[in-house]
């Protein structure tokens, strides 16, 4: 009887989970071990010479390759920047939307609107509106704020890549902040105004641990939407001016596609996913231990 259970939930299992394993496995699974052997070969692909050559990509990326270096330290900076000013955003934003106020679903589809647009048309929008808009803006008023060279100086072009970003993502994450926020007990945060505790104290000591599992899951998205990039700065910026704004991202498409040093490119992509899971399991595991039972 035990046995025929047993083949009975395996053939079920096979037959419901089955097709989706192998579609992952073709999709994911196959392609991810295949950049892993393509990361050791010299290959530029197209033909089918390719060729072993261990770890002499990785050596080049590491010792040599200054491209890949000023990328990187560049979306390290814009990684820190976004996800602290997103977050703050759209906690400040859930903090605003879940009060008494007459307008707050209107507010909150409008803050959730800019991630529904395209990163790629997201980044020609607001590539007209620095260019164009900004510099109309600036002639009528005088004001230097709109003078900048907003995409032709690398400091500025930076900031006009976190300004974009993080508009579009704090309306998404305001949403989840929102609902981290719903689940706070009312009970705990009137017992503290009851004890003379003030809005910082009770915001520090009862919202914010209460609310980390929303925190949890902000911080892991914006860090993966951060590192990898690419949309964006491919409508903006074009990595530009001078390459100061070029993401990893966009710098192993340049290498594998522009390049065709295929294996290179696999190899920079290797590496990168290795520090993003690297980053990204940290600091899972440093914000799971901090979370407490409602």
């Amino acid at each position: 009887m035990k046995a025929n259970q047993r083949l009975s939930s395996a053939l079920q299992q096979l037959v419901f989970v089955g097709p989706a394993f192998i579609f992952f496995g073709i999709i994911v699974i196959v392609p991810f071990v295949m950049s892993m052997y393509y990361s050791f070969t010299e290959w530029n692909g197209v033909t089918s010479n390719v060729k072993w050559i261990g770890f002499d990509n990785f050596k080049h990326i590491l010792l040599e390759d200054k491209d890949f270096h000023r990328s990187f330290w560049f979306t390290t900076r814009f990684t820190i920047t976004e996800v602290l000013l997103a977050n703050v955003v759209a906690f400040g934003l859930a903090l605003l939307l879940t009060q008494a106020l007459k307008t707050r679903n209107m507010l909150r589809t409008v803050f959730f609107m800019p991630n529904v647009i395209g990163g790629l048309l997201l980044g020609f929008i607001w590539q007209f509106i620095f260019v164009k808009g900004f510099s109309n803006i600036g002639e009528l008023t005088g004001l230097w704020f709109f003078q900048l060279p907003w995409l032709g100086d690398s400091p500025t072009a930076f900031w006009a890549l976190v300004i974009v970003s993080v508009w579009q993502h704090a309306g998404y994450l305001m949403v989840i902040y929102i609902a981290g926020l719903a689940n706070v007990p009312k009970e705990l945060q009137e017992a503290a105004y009851i004890d003379g505790a003030n809005r910082w104290q009770t915001l520090k000591n009862i919202t914010f641990p209460m609310i980390m599992p929303s925190i949890t899951v902000c911080l892991f998205l914006t860090i993966s939407w951060a590192f990898k990039m690419y949309d964006l700065n491919v409508s903006l910026t074009q990595g530009g001016p001078f390459n100061s704004t070029q993401s990893v991202a966009l710098n192993i498409y340049e290498e594998a596609f522009r390049n065709n040093r295929y294996g290179l490119g696999t190899a920079k992509a290797f590496i990168f996913f290795i520090v993003v899971a690297i980053i990204t399991m940290i600091q899972v595991t440093v914000t799971k231990r901090k979370e407490v039972e409602a």
